[in-house]
């Protein structure tokens, strides 16, 4: 019978596909994604990691070849050693076992811990560590392996119980005891009542017995291993430790141990090379920020060992040691010559710096700020905030940034020689930029002080730049005023290249002649975006990298890569021919310490074509001038593009609308090979096709867009067709798009699965009317397809969020074309939204409206009527098409005062409307199960009203309040 069926099936005529399933809310947390992702020195394997989107992932290492692959279940945060013999990664835990602990609400020495593994590369035998912190290798050693171990598990084993006798016994002696503890206490109090406070503080006033009494979290084990050897050596209480990036020297911090009063913290200093160890470092509350040069001689770092645990505010201190001391001496606290009044040392992670020779070293500073006046009792405290005229930002944006304000420090340079502190940056020059990875002899830096109010509508500030001599902290203006960015230093910090966006130019600083002059002036194409269509000058296409010994500097048009002269003197060369072709050409930088690109250097390039938008990537030698194409297909390139340091092996990822994202490794000269298989299941369902469709807009433009189809696509049906836009989106037409629960798109893929056309219409806009612009390509578009003959034109949707949304609210004010729409976190009224507050970042909505994307270009008051006119809130009464919006009570972004007013228009206008408001949500949605949600919902609205499906409960009925949390109304 089972031999009939399938003869049958494979008859002319009689389609396989009919067989498979469409898509349903089930699929999306075993569906899987490519994680991270390393490939050895020597090209000879690589280690993945496919995720799926909720459960257990798995890191699979494989040879390049192909002939050798092993699995670590649930592994990730992968490593290969520098000298390409051994992996190691971290496992979680199963993903159940946490999801079910936290359900129990278990503690969080409780909860299911991390495990470690490594293995040599070759071999399938794995070695596992069980609970773990954390574990670092060094950057250039393959030597050793460091991991933090956790605490060990409780004691689980519980003693018998005893009989009732004895536990009587038992309660009688725990009294007995417990009375003499609360006399001991007694005594001790009256002790300290005739000694007197004196015991308690030093002669500064500090607390130091409570200081030194009071508990620490202990640090636990760790383990140094020898990968070579497998050796190991322990370390107790442990609480932090680094390798330099030789990985000859093992840093490691430790902590005092509670029950024991003798026990001091330490830093102590392990030689790699001679299993020497030294502590440079004891008697401290509270060390970090540790930094070593590169050869492991020199090691800075802040300590605190005065304040109490509970003390308001600390005072860290900077402290050095170099090889041949016999500890590390005291170099700076707050009192140090150099130092601004009321200044101190910041202890911020990353603020200390040696530079590349380990000549200089740089720390942060940061001013010390009043602490709460803690005499005041909280309920009489006032709480107010005072917005004023002249504040360099507004409220929100202070508060939105009040941690950072406070923990900002500035770049200072320590004179070892001088043992003063050289400050840098400070509060009107905030961004110091080092040349020469800190060696170098000019510095820059870049100030918007005085110029900050007009954030508030430019949505941008003007910018002095400055040169700085880094060893007296001079400043010498270069400009003022500059509006742009893409300020590069060339390596030495000779010179300095800006691009001037009002003049839509570049130009040179010349520290040796300290003159200012532009130069590519022979370049005819643009620099700056030529597609710019929001009212601000175009941003400039950008600076790739100097070339080495500061000869020239390779930057970008629409297209090609330019080599320019820093002197402005000998012309400019193209070194690409993108143009010609509509190929737009970067470089792929594929090492993380090139600090610039030498004459002889082969670059490795990415391709994007215009046209018919594949990809690709090619070389360029620059000795020869030789360009060669490695590949370009259509498909789309995965962003992260990986070289092996020591060979010529890329690993990379493609992706088609069809095939989910895979691991490709390309040894140059060769053909490429697929490592992964992602998303096998997919074959099972319904999946659907991918197309660039071209039409004439209404403005005459001929214009661009997606159209997704179901991949058992009959083109003598009529499908119903769902429109989603936001701006520009056909450059994704090789775009893979998981099935999964969307936080606020259209979840394209599923739809497409269930027998939906979805179109995703390119947008181009004109100064002043973002509305028309919207209802030019979206209806221009969407009557296109529907002349393709496939789609039903009396069911039509509308999904969009955010500026989407908007673009929804308006259209369906201009048309009756669409039979349902779906509109999230919208603007619906501009006049109201213009000086509103985005709250994810406190920024009043001014700029948005007159320099950037609502495209405005111009204030409330001097063009009322744009504002009006672009404003959908004053046309409601002709809207007849129904509506859901998603307006959440804490979007960040798009003020939900805007949904409301949205919904009860509506309502009031007896128009068919449903407002969704998840709580404590964002613009969008961040908790998985509102996204879940949300698709569910989303599927039942458009099967409804372009399906014709019977509606569900809260569409027919809604979900009053007290029903809230017992019936969410998806049922029929």
């Amino acid at each position: 019978m089972r031999k009939l069926i399938l003869a049958f099936l494979l008859l002319p005529g009689i389609s396989v596909l009919a067989q498979k399933k469409p898509l349903d809310h089930s699929v999306y947390d075993s569906w899987e994604s490519i994680g991270e992702r390393v490939i050895s020195n020597d090209g000879k394997y690589v280690a993945y990691a496919v995720t799926p989107q909720e459960g257990d992932g798995v890191v699979y290492l494989q040879s390049t070849t192909g002939d050798y692959k092993v699995t670590i279940p649930r592994g990730y945060s992968i490593s290969i050693s520098e000298d390409n013999r051994f992996l190691v990664c971290r496992i979680r835990p199963f993903y159940k076992d946490t999801r079910d602990a936290r359900i129990k609400k278990r503690r969080p020495d409780e909860m299911p811990k991390d495990s470690l593994a490594f293995i040599e590369l070759g071999t399938t035998n794995i070695t596992k560590v069980p609970r773990i912190k954390s574990y670092k290798i060094p950057d250039d050693s393959g030597i050793w392996l460091a991991y933090l171990l956790d605490k060990p598990l409780p004691e689980t084993n519980r003693p018998q119980q005893p009989d009732s006798a004895t536990r009587l016994n038992n309660m009688l002696k725990m009294a007995d005891s417990l009375m003499r503890v609360a006399d001991s206490i007694r005594n001790k109090a009256n002790e300290a009542k005739t000694a007197g406070m004196s015991v308690l503080q030093n002669r500064n006033g500090r607390n130091s017995v409570r200081a030194n009494t009071e508990p620490v979290e202990e640090g636990t084990v760790l383990v140094l291993r020898n990968l070579h050897t497998g050796e190991e050596r322990r370390f107790e209480l442990v609480k932090d430790y680094f390798f330099n990036r030789k990985g000859n020297v093992l840093l490691i911090e430790t902590t005092r141990k509670n029950s024991d009063d003798r026990s001091l913290a330490t830093v102590v200093k392990v030689n790699l090379d001679n299993n020497s160890t030294r502590t440079i470092f004891t008697k401290f509350n509270e060390a970090k920020s540790f930094r070593m040069d590169e050869d492991g001689k020199q090691v800075a770092f802040v300590a605190e060992r005065d304040s109490s645990s509970k003390a308001l505010q600390k005072f860290f201190k900077l402290y050095y040691y170099k090889d041949g001391m016999d500890s590390a001496r005291l170099l700076a606290d707050n009192k140090t010559k150099g130092l601004p009044a009321n200044w101190t040392i910041s202890d911020n992670v990353g603020s200390i710096v040696f530079s590349k020779s380990g000549n200089r070293l740089m720390l942060g500073t940061l001013p010390i700020w009043p602490v709460r006046d803690t005499t005041v009792p909280e309920m009489d405290r006032v709480s107010v905030d005072v917005w004023h005229y002249n504040d360099d930002y507004i409220q929100p944006v202070q508060l939105r940034n009040l941690n950072t304000e406070l923990r900002r420090s500035y770049l200072a340079y320590f004179d070892l020689d001088k043992n003063e502190i050289i400050q840098l940056g400070n509060e009107k020059l905030r961004n110091v930029i080092p040349t020469q990875e800190g060696d170098g002899s000019v510095f820059y830096g870049v100030s918007d002080f005085g110029k900050r109010v007009a954030t508030q509508w430019q949505g941008f500030s003007f910018n002095d730049v400055f040169r700085i001599n880094p060893l007296t902290g001079q400043t010498q203006l270069v400009t003022k005023d500059l509006k742009g960015g893409n300020l590069q230093p060339s390596y030495t910090g000779k010179y300095l290249v800006f691009f001037d966006e009002r003049k839509q130019k570049y130009f040179a600083y010349n520290s040796v002649t300290a003159q200012v002059y532009q130069i590519a002036k022979d370049i005819k194409t643009a620099l700056g975006d030529e597609e710019n269509d929001v009212p601000d000058d175009p941003n400039a296409y950008g600076v790739v990298k100097w070339m080495e010994g500061d000869k020239s500097v390779l930057i970008y048009d629409r297209y090609d890569i330019w080599q320019v002269d820093p002197e402005g003197i000998a012309a400019s060369v193209c070194l690409t021919a993108g143009r010609k072709d509509k190929t737009i050409i970067r470089y792929v930088n594929t090492d993380p310490d090139e600090r610039f690109i030498s004459a002889s250097q082969r670059l490795l390039l990415r391709l994007f074509d215009e046209k018919d938008k594949s990809a690709g990537l090619a070389t360029l030698d620059l000795s020869g001038k030789t360009f060669n194409v490695l590949f370009k297909e259509k498909v789309g390139l995965g962003i992260s593009i990986q070289k092996a340091k020591n060979a010529d092996v890329l690993s990379y990822t493609k992706e088609t609308f069809q095939q989910s994202p895979n691991v490709f490794v390309h040894t140059m000269g060769a053909q490429a090979k697929q490592l992964s298989n992602s998303n096998p299941q997919q074959a099972e369902y319904n999946w659907g096709t991918a197309e660039l469709f071209k039409w004439k807009a209404y403005t005459g433009k001929e214009a661009e867009g997606i159209v997704y189809k179901p991949e058992d696509f009959d083109p003598k049906k009529k499908y119903p067709m769902i429109v989603y836009f936001y701006e520009r989106s056909s450059q994704g037409l090789y775009g893979y798009v998981a099935p999964s629960p969307t936080p606020s798109r259209l979840n394209i893929s599923f739809f497409v699965s269930r027998g939906y056309v979805v179109f995703v219409p390119d947008i181009w806009y004109k100064k002043g009317y973002p509305g028309q612009g919207a209802y030019d390509y979206i209806l221009s578009g969407t009557r296109a397809v529907v002349k393709q003959g496939y789609v039903d034109s009396t069911k039509l949707g509308l999904q969009g969020q955010s500026w989407g949304g908007y673009q929804i609210a308006h259209l369906i004010t201009r048309t009756n074309l669409y039979a349902a729409a779906w509109a999230g976190a919208p603007v619906v009224n501009m006049t109201s939204a213009y000086g509103g507050i985005r709250w994810g970042t406190g920024l009043n909505r001014q700029f948005q409206y007159e320099q950037s994307q609502s495209r405005i270009g111009a204030t409330l008051w001097e063009k009322p009527n744009l504002y009006i006119e672009n404003s959908p809130l004053f046309y409601l009464p002709k809207v007849k098409t129904p509506l859901v919006i998603m307006a959440n009570d804490a979007d960040d972004a798009v003020p939900w005062y805007q949904g409301i007013e949205y919904y009860t228009a509506m309502r009031r206008l007896g128009k068919k409307v449903w407002m969704l408001n998840y709580n404590n949500e964002a613009h969008n949605l961040v908790e998985r199960k509102n996204r879940k949600d949300i698709q569910v919902r989303e599927q039942q609205f458009f099967d409804h009203f372009l399906k014709g499906e019977k509606p569900s409960k809260w569409i027919a009925e809604g979900v009053p309040a007290t029903m809230k949390g017992k019936d969410m109304g998806l049922g029929y």
